[in-house]
């Protein structure tokens, strides 16, 4: 009875568990399915003129295939000769249908690419990731630049990915294998370099059939269109120099790169091809590494990324090679691994502005950020190979557990683990960083409109009268009148509102760990929960009301039609004043001062850095006191949401587990020494007691 009844709960809490991962798949799907709708109307609902630009510029009326001459005349194709010939019947459909369908194609294509590459997972794959992967992966595809790419341009770059990795990872017969990546190869000649991975993965059957059908189609294409091939192979070097500019920052290959570093002409050629050589020498021998341990997909991801370090000219429809790397496990750590897809999604999602700030120091790295992170995978991120035992079993995380509440429901959030240990510091970067992207994005748009934020400030201003609180007028008149004190709170104001808050959480981040956490979130909450504010409640400052006689003594006095801030004037909403960041980071700031620091003198200088700043944003007009108080609540809401989800910032100490038990020794019979000596048995060993 006992082990039927065990039985039975052990069914349910299966079932249980079967249920939940079946909620999760279908709303990953859903998810999926979004954002192929929402792609596919992004491009469909576009003008006729605006959409599927390249496939328009090639089979359009006025289109290069339609133009009697070589196909490079205009330089504005891009394709090999094979492509022109493939896509010269096209010529004869209606635009109109023929824009549907390529956009509900490549839609097919790219979830077939993401089914293919799910099926491909290295190593033993839990049943929740087999089933997760499929959607997870096609949403990755959607986000991806290189997709939307494809999708916007009409371009046909998902082709040879999809063929390469059938024939690489699907198909068992290798004359099928060789014929797919052969076509690959006609379309987009890097996919050459998959042959020698074939060959020395011992496929070589199917390594002489791609060579093969590479060439045949490639004659057959000379035998069709014999000028345009020549342009192609010869006058333009495999495609070089055709579309944009090769320095462009649309083409991420080693050629590219090289262009903008200030290189040209035979130097950058011989470069070119040295370092071109050493990145496929390298490259291929890691990926035939990786295909030989059982893991296809990452070397097949690999040789795509050395392709297009090697091409020369990589644009953003031809980045997609860098997704399939995200298989690759990285780090002994459980911890760790996540910075390698963490990086690669962000690059392949993100565009490098928004990942890396506009310093000119750089820039370098900046413009060539998905180079990088492609030569990165193909030479030097050390993949965890599967005989390594890290692979599946990585060392666990150790978890902290918060102290006990008030409430009996808080946490909330119970799967919110506490660490004790030092998050990773680059994702820690590349979160700030693409947080305050996305803050300055949002905050930027929620502008509502100039008449709408003045007529809010003129709410706040007669709220603040009735409650006798509108002291700005004085403050501003005080400030203008004593220089000294606008010097200082215009410096105030613009040197302490980044510096401080950023200079708590380094220092929290290298002597408290666990604490870092608790204000980071914190932090995060706030600047969420201010964000909704902008957007709901555009409020014009003190300085930007007209007849109220303000004077921003940060920028000197402004025509209100047309304020200017100078370069920063077309990157600032000047509307997004409620609720108060300025103060509300300031507090936060106070706050984890207070809480945290060991002395006294620390805490009463905590406290100056809100008092002073509420004074600054007042005084300089750059406020309303019921800003500062915005601020406050979405800073103590922070805080508080903190505390429900997680639990309190406290945490309990790690147990100590006792040492095992040693059994006490057998009594021995005493051992008769030489006087003046020890026994044997006793003898302490030098420089230990």
């Amino acid at each position: 009875m006992a082990n039927a009844e065990h039985s039975g709960h052990g069914g349910a809490a299966a079932g249980t568990a079967g249920d939940g991962l079946g909620r999760v798949r279908a709303v990953l799907w859903l998810v999926a399915a979004v954002l192929a709708v929402r792609q596919t109307a992004a491009v469909l609902g576009r003008p006729p003129g605006e959409r599927l630009t390249d496939l328009e510029t090639w089979t359009g009326a006025n289109g290069v295939l339609h133009v009697t001459g070589s196909l490079y005349d205009t330089g504005k194709f891009t394709g090999t000769p094979f492509v022109g010939l493939v896509l010269k019947p096209l010529t004869r459909a209606a635009e109109q249908s023929l824009g549907i369908a390529w956009t509900l194609g490549t839609l097919l294509l790219v979830v077939a690419l993401g089914l293919v590459a799910a099926r491909a997972l290295p190593g033993r794959v839990s049943r929740r990731t087999g089933l997760l992967a499929a959607p997870v992966a096609i949403s990755l595809l959607m986000l991806s630049l290189p997709v939307r790419n494809s999708f916007s341009l009409g371009q046909t770059s998902v082709i040879p990915v999809l063929l390469v990795l059938l024939g690489c990872l699907t198909v068992r017969s290798e004359r099928a294998s060789g014929v797919l990546i052969g076509v690959g190869a006609a379309l987009q000649p890097a996919v050459l370099l998959f042959a020698p991975l074939l060959w020395f993965t011992g496929r070589r059957k199917a390594a002489v059939t791609s060579a093969g059908t590479f060439a045949g189609l490639t004659a057959l294409t000379w035998a069709v269109m014999p000028g345009d091939s020549w342009a192609y192979w010869v006058h333009h070097v495999a495609g070089a120099g055709l579309g944009e500019r090769a320095d462009s920052l649309a083409n991420q290959s080693l050629h590219g790169a090289l262009l903008r570093f200030g290189l040209t002409g035979p130097p950058e050629v011989a470069l070119a091809v040295l370092l071109g050589a050493a990145v496929v020498w390298l490259g291929l021998r890691r990926a035939v590494r990786y295909a030989r341990d059982g893991q296809p997909l990452l070397a097949v991801a690999l040789t795509g990324c050395v392709a297009v370090a090697v091409s020369p000219a990589a644009w953003q429809h031809q980045l997609l090679w860098l997704l399939p790397a995200l298989v690759g496990r990285v780090g002994t750590r459980a911890r760790d691994r996540l910075v390698w897809p963490a990086v690669a999604i962000l690059v392949m999602t993100l565009p490098g502005r928004m990942l890396l700030p506009n310093m000119k120091f750089l820039a370098p790295v900046r413009e060539n950020l998905p180079l990088i992170v492609a030569l990165a995978a193909a030479c030097a991120v050390p993949f965890l190979l599967r005989t390594s035992p890290y692979f599946d079993k990585p060392v666990p995380t150790e978890y902290a557990e918060a102290a006990p509440s008030r409430w009996s429901r808080v946490p909330l959030v119970p799967f919110w683990k506490r660490l004790l240990t030092r998050p990773n510091l680059l994702l820690e970067l590349l979160a700030i960083r693409v947080g305050y992207a996305l803050y300055s994005h949002i905050r930027l748009a929620a502008t509502g409109g100039r008449e709408t934020a003045e007529e809010h400030g003129r709410q706040i201003h007669s709220i603040e009268r009735a409650l006798g609180i509108d002291i700005e007028r004085w403050a501003n008149q005080a400030a203008v009148d004593t220089k000294w004190i606008a010097d200082f709170f215009n410096f105030y104001y613009t040197s302490f509102h980044f510096m401080i808050p950023l200079t708590i959480l380094a220092v929290l981040y290298v002597r408290r760990p666990a604490d870092y956490r608790w204000a980071r979130s914190s932090l995060g909450f706030a600047t969420v929960l201010a964000l909704i504010g902008f957007w709901f409640y555009p409020l014009a400052p003190p300085r930007l009301m007209p007849g109220l006689g303000f004077i921003d003594t940060v920028h000197g006095p402004q025509d209100l039609t047309n304020p200017d801030y100078g370069a920063l004037t077309a990157l600032t909403n000047q509307y997004a004043a409620m609720p108060s960041l300025h103060f509300g980071w300031s507090l936060w700031c106070g706050i984890v001062i207070v809480v945290l620091a060991p002395r006294m003198w620390m805490k009463i200088l905590g406290l100056l850095h809100p008092l002073f700043t509420v004074c600054a944003i007042v005084a300089t007009a750059n406020h309303w006191v019921l800003d500062a108080v915005g601020g406050a609540v979405v800073v103590g809401t922070g805080f508080a949401l903190t505390y429900v989800l997680a639990g309190p910032r406290r945490l309990l100490p790690r147990p100590v587990t006792p040492a095992a038990p040693v059994a006490p020794a057998a009594p021995r019979a005493p051992k008769v020494v030489a006087q003046g000596t020890a026994p044997q048995d006793e003898k302490v060993p030098s420089g230990k007691s």
